[in-house]
């Protein structure tokens, strides 16, 4: 494969994430980013101030969409929610990883081609939060469960950091798709990320795409950052 190829097949793998809480401020870094990247991220920051129009607007411009919504409520509401959002043609949408949520959210999305991921573990949590929520398990072997369960009820992938890639890849027979925030270049700050990894060692891991907001539109100059950030992807898919 040509270095060429590699670059692209990077530019395919990067979903960046629009954290604004307004559409004028994520259209502007959509512009700017240009042909560059054609994967985009709206969560609830836009939800309430035109999030699926503008959902609709990414979507007639050939972008590709990733609704990070996040449901969480009874069976019946998931299940229409995630009905509504299969009608706006979006690529991937993101429930919590609990196993009655995840089959509403497979019910709801009947023949549609959108990807239902189920969320493990927030990448802003460590062991000591998931104490606090009453596991007694570790980071890794909650991920590891959820993973399963979501593999168990039908949906297409699971979000978790990279640092759980390898042992996800080997539990799950290497049978969902894995999304993964919480990607950091080497030496950018963590924000308020715990579990992060850099983009070359999330590739390497085996992450199938990767979300990177900060980084990115809080930069001088966005377009070259994740230029930056999609050549250390590239490095990391030609082989050594």
């Amino acid at each position: 494969m040509s270095g060429s190829n590699y670059l692209d097949l990077a530019r395919e793998k990067l979903i960046v994430a629009l954290d604004y809480w307004n559409i004028e401020d994520a259209r502007k870094l959509v512009r700017d980013l240009d042909d560059e990247v054609s994967f985009y991220k709206v969560g609830l920051g836009l939800q309430l101030v035109g999030g699926n129009e503008f959902a609709r607007e990414l979507i007639a411009e050939g972008k590709r969409v990733f609704l990070d919504y996040k449901y969480y409520d009874i069976a019946e509401t998931v299940q229409r929610a995630v009905a509504q959002a299969a009608e706006l043609k979006i690529t991937f949408l993101t429930v919590h990883g609990v196993a009655s949520i995840m089959k509403a959210a497979v019910a709801g999305r009947g023949n549609s081609d959108m990807k239902i991921l189920g969320v493990t573990v927030l990448t802003s949590m460590d062991a000591e939060d998931i104490k606090e929520m009453g596991f007694e398990c570790g980071v890794e072997d909650l991920v590891v469960a959820r993973a399963k369960r979501a593999l168990e009820v039908g949906v297409d992938g699971v979000v978790a950091s990279a640092l759980e890639v390898a042992e996800l890849r080997k539990q799950t027979s290497n049978k969902l798709m894995i999304v993964s925030p919480g990607i950091r270049p080497s030496g950018g700050a963590r924000h308020d990320q715990k579990r992060v990894a850099t983009p070359f060692e999330a590739v390497r891991a085996g992450a199938d795409y990767l979300v990177l907001g900060r980084p990115i539109y809080a930069a001088d100059n966005p377009k070259a950052a994740a230029q930056a950030i999609i050549q250390e992807m590239a490095a990391a898919l030609r082989p050594d």
